[in-house]
C-alpha cells in the first residue's frame, strides 16, 4: 500500500507558497555564507595533557579585540578573521634560552621574533607549555598576552625567567 500526499491544486501554485519557499532558501543562503570555516591547526604532541583542557575551557571569546574562531585540533584556539592569534597547548617545554623573556600578569613568555612581523611566544616554566603565534601587524603582542594570561595561569609555574642580573658567575681565582 502506498500513501501519497498531494497539496490541493490551489496551494500547489499559490504565490504564498512560492514566496515562502524563496524566503526560506534566501535565509538558508545567508546563514550558510555567514559561517566561517574552522581554522586548520595541528595538535601539539602533548595536547591530550589534562592541564591543556584547564586552559582551553577558560580561553576568552575575544583576544586583542579579535573574535574567537573554531579550530579543528585539540588544545588549540584562534582569534580574528583572518586569524591574527593562534594558540597551541602541549608544545615542547622550552629549556634555558638566550631569547628574550617577558613576564605579563605573572606568566613568563619566551619571545621569538625570527619570523617578524609574526611573533611566537612560548610559556616558560609551565608544563605543558603553551605557544601563541601572532601577526603583529594585526594585533599587539602585549595586549594578546594580557588577554590570555588568566587562562594560561591555570597551569602552575615551576620555574621563572632569569635575567643576567639574577645569575651568579663564578669568581676568578688568582693565578699562582
Amino acid at each position: 500500500m502506498t500513501l501519497q500526499f498531494t497539496l490541493p491544486r490551489r496551494l500547489r501554485h499559490s504565490t504564498g507558497v512560492r514566496t515562502a519557499t524563496a524566503l526560506l532558501l534566501a535565509a538558508s543562503a545567508v546563514v550558510l555564507t555567514g559561517c566561517a570555516a574552522a581554522v586548520p591547526m595541528q595538535p601539539a604532541a602533548d595536547a591530550e595533557n589534562p592541564a591543556c583542557a584547564d586552559i582551553i575551557v577558560r580561553l576568552p571569546t575575544t583576544v586583542a579585540d579579535q573574535a574567537e574562531r573554531e579550530t579543528n585540533a585539540q588544545a588549540t584556539g584562534a582569534w580574528g578573521d583572518p586569524s591574527a592569534v593562534l594558540l597551541t597547548c602541549g608544545v615542547e617545554v622550552p629549556g634555558p634560552t638566550t631569547l628574550p623573556c617577558v613576564s605579563i600578569n605573572g606568566v613568563d613568555w619566551i619571545e621569538d621574533d625570527s619570523e617578524a612581523p609574526m611573533y611566537r611566544y612560548t610559556t616558560y616554566g609551565r608544563e605543558p607549555a603553551t605557544e601563541v603565534y601572532l601577526d603583529s601587524e594585526l594585533v599587539s603582542g602585549s595586549t594578546t598576552l594580557v588577554d590570555l594570561a588568566a587562562a594560561v595561569a591555570n597551569v602552575p609555574a615551576s620555574k621563572e625567567c632569569l635575567s643576567a642580573d639574577d645569575v651568579t658567575l663564578p669568581s676568578e681565582t688568582p693565578a699562582p
